[in-house]
């Protein structure tokens, strides 16, 4: 069975269209057509309908979807595995929004030059959804920052950005401990499911502080932007630049200096993809400054305060 056929036929579902599926695959809505009608007359029935633009999976379609998805990985874990001398294969990477744009962009312009047989999926998430989906298996990795717990022994972690959090307020900033700015001011709090929120809030009891709480969201570059509006202050980690350009915030330090975020990658040992994930790694590790490369050449601005 064609695998290529198998890939735009589940790609056609997960998108609902055959020209978006055609623009993720980086080919023709035809081509992608052609390749699911032979896969349609190699089962011997429709996989998809139409209504408009749009597509629909038939009965069919359903019965054999998971069986695809699973051969599918089971290709590409083949391909990785028999990719002894040089690494080479798709490597399914979740990253939380502030590596995407902080950390994401130099490690995979060191990946795509020292390794370009390595094809990165990316697929954006908190760093609390994308470690449920390092240990179920839907990722080979993630990029992102350490839970508020001890990870399980199946993975492994190595730390690649520690960020101390800061209280941020609108400048100039006030002359006040920054404790009593926290529990004085209006306060905008990252949301409490995501592993920098629990940290927050862990602090914020251990500290006897009760907020005057305004607001409660997941987006710490949105967070920034409503302080620099005068709504509020908050607790965010300082985060790897670019931040949102033209702010006018101040950054306070906090007392407890070991009150960070570590940023990380993520993945479990058992990994069929180990080479993807350790040549990714290496040149993560380059990237961020940690170690350099002999075999290998190495390769924003802070808001106004």
């Amino acid at each position: 069975m064609d695998t290529r056929a198998l890939e735009c036929f589940v790609s056609v579902i997960d998108n609902g269209s055959i020209a978006e599926a055609a623009r993720r695959l980086n080919l023709t809505p035809a081509g992608v057509a052609k390749r699911v009608r032979a896969l349609e007359t190699e089962i011997g029935g429709r996989l998809i309908s139409r209504s408009g633009r749009t597509v629909r999976p038939t009965k069919v379609a359903m019965t054999i979807l998971d069986r695809a998805r699973g051969f599918l990985r089971e290709a590409r874990d083949f391909k990785a595995a028999a990719a002894v001398e040089k690494p080479a294969g798709e490597l399914r990477l979740g990253a939380a929004q502030t590596t995407l744009t902080g950390l994401l962009p130099d490690i995979l312009a060191l990946v795509t030059k020292n390794y370009p047989e390595i094809k990165v999926h990316i697929i954006r998430d908190s760093s609390a959804e994308l470690y449920r989906k390092v240990l179920k298996g839907d990722l080979d990795a993630l990029i992102g920052s350490h839970p508020p717990f001890a990870i399980p022994k199946t993975c492994d972690w190595r730390d690649l950005r520690v960020e101390p959090f800061i209280v941020l307020t609108r400048a100039p900033a006030p002359d006040r401990h920054p404790h009593d700015i926290l529990a004085k001011e209006p306060f905008i709090r990252l949301l409490r499911d995501l592993h920098a929120g629990q940290l927050i809030d862990a602090y914020l009891r251990k500290a006897g502080i009760r907020p005057k709480e305004l607001f409660e969201l997941d987006g710490i570059e949105a967070i920034a932007v409503m302080v620099d509006r005068g709504l509020g202050v908050a607790i965010l980690p300082d985060w790897a630049p670019p931040w949102p350009e033209g702010l006018s915030i101040a950054k306070l330090p906090l007392p407890d200096r070991n009150f960070v975020r570590r940023i990380g990658l993520l993945w479990t040992r058992a990994s069929l993809r180990l080479g993807l994930i350790h040549a990714f790694l290496e040149q993560a590790e380059v990237a961020v400054g940690h170690r350099s490369s002999p075999k290998r050449p190495s390769s924003g601005s802070r808001p106004r305060r």
